[in-house]
């Protein structure tokens, strides 16, 4: 494919460019410390704001259908946005849990009457929303949740345990997997549905991070009330619910690199200040990791541009997406681990925009779990890329109430806290 920008692409960058310049004084930019995660009520709103100025603009929903809100734009426009916002220091989108993930899935699944719910206030950050997949005993094996939904009179009662549900502090909605039928094997007994974060029964406590922040939460249901009208697909179909949600999280988990190529550019200043007080020989070793990095960061931009191509001719996410997001995880770990060696003993006392590097490499653990471990995912390339042999799945047809009643002394195996598994890859939202 040609991956330099047609006429019609170059003239829409130059659109989005312009109008990126004319609301600049609107929008929150990184270049003052901000980040595209909410910590704390004032930078919420912030970027609340930031994302609703960019909605207005047209900037936000880009490829999404005229209905939904959108512009009925290419997959290719969208990207341009996404690296001009890059290339403008715009932080991150504070609902980019809602567009990735949470709206593709009601999109797909949900009712006409909950697109027009949610969909525009989505767009707006109106609302932010979460994904409430993982749990303390199902990570990586997803379909071994125990929280349970179950049917009382015109809704459901919810009852259980969600971990690593990134925004869950800030968010208003989130699209919450149970177990409905506990007698069916693990994948079939399964439903999908919007849950408000404000009802009666809900508590989020937030998960300290060792870069300082909070993005990760617990969250507890007690007695949670949902409506009918609130699930999305027919009872007991969320696992084919959820495949939808995951394929579009290692999209946008992965992301085409387009604000790695950036950070690149980012590392190169940052080397052309350090590089030249350096010895001669660490100057030849510094400017070989750049250039590795460099070409990290391009082949990741290259690998999501592919992924954006077969989605725009009429293709979902795939498996290939799972590559994708490994591409993505190495090259971030690449350059944010040059750009702290290159800051050197500095790196330790450097605060606000100068410490993104450090920021950076602390977050770097939890991106190789966010959307599936690296584990996980060299496994699905293996099987359903390459087409390698399956690892053995013993407890796929047997009914989840039966293993999870298994335990020491019964002559079975209790199911594994986070057992990688290449069928159920959630973790960290």
């Amino acid at each position: 494919m040609d991956f330099e920008d047609t006429p019609e692409e170059a003239e829409y960058r130059a659109h989005v460019r312009a109008l990126l310049e004319e609301h600049s004084a609107e929008l929150v930019h990184m270049d003052t410390g901000e980040e595209g995660a909410a910590e704390g009520p004032e930078q919420e709103l912030a970027l609340r704001r930031t994302q609703r100025v960019l909605a207005e603009a047209g900037l936000v929903g880009v490829a999404w259908a005229r209905e939904h809100g959108g512009r009925a734009g290419t997959l290719a426009q969208q990207s341009i946005v996404h690296q001009e916002l890059a290339r403008a220091r715009v932080p991150g989108l504070i609902n980019h849990i809602g567009l990735g993930m949470c709206a593709p899935t009601v999109i797909a699944h949900g009712t006409p009457a909950q697109h027009e719910k949610y969909l525009q206030r989505l767009l707006r950050a109106d609302d932010v929303w979460c994904q409430l997949f993982s749990e303390p005993a199902s990570g990586s094996d997803l379909a071994a949740l125990r929280t349970t939904a179950v049917r009382e009179g015109d809704g459901w009662v919810v009852n259980g345990q969600k971990v690593w549900t990134t925004l869950a502090h800030v968010a208003d909605f989130g699209i919450l997997l149970t177990r409905t039928d506990p007698a069916k094997p693990k994948h079939a007994g399964l439903t999908m549905f919007v849950v408000d974060m404000h009802a009666p029964g809900v508590e989020v406590r937030p998960l300290k991070q060792m870069g300082g922040q909070s993005n990760f939460n617990e969250v507890f249901f007690t007695d949670v009330h949902i409506p009918d009208t609130e699930r999305l697909g027919e009872p007991g179909e969320g696992w084919r619910v959820a495949l939808t949600t995951l394929l579009n999280e290692r999209v946008a988990v992965g992301g085409g690199g387009t604000d790695l190529g950036l950070s690149v550019e980012s590392l190169a200043r940052l080397a052309a200040e350090r590089v030249p007080g350096l010895s001669p020989e660490r100057q030849v070793l510094a400017r070989q990791a750049l250039g590795r990095a460099a070409v990290a960061a391009l082949a990741n931009r290259y690998t999501g541009y592919r992924r954006y191509t077969a989605i725009s001719q009429g293709g979902l996410p795939g498996p290939e997406a799972s590559a994708g997001k490994l591409a993505g995880t190495a090259s971030a770990k690449l350059i944010a681990d040059l750009g702290v060696r290159l800051q050197g003993d500095d790196a330790v006392f450097l605060s606000g925009a100068d410490d993104r590097w450090q920021r950076t490499m602390a977050t770097l653990p939890g991106l190789a779990i966010a959307g599936g471990t690296d584990e996980v995912l060299r496994n699905i390339v293996g099987e359903r890329v390459l087409g390698l042999p399956p690892e053995p799945r013993e407890d796929k047809h047997r009914p989840f109430n039966e293993k999870a009643a298994a335990g020491p002394g019964t002559g079975r195996a209790a199911e594994p806290a986070n057992t990688a598994r290449t069928d159920a890859p959630g973790a960290m939202a």
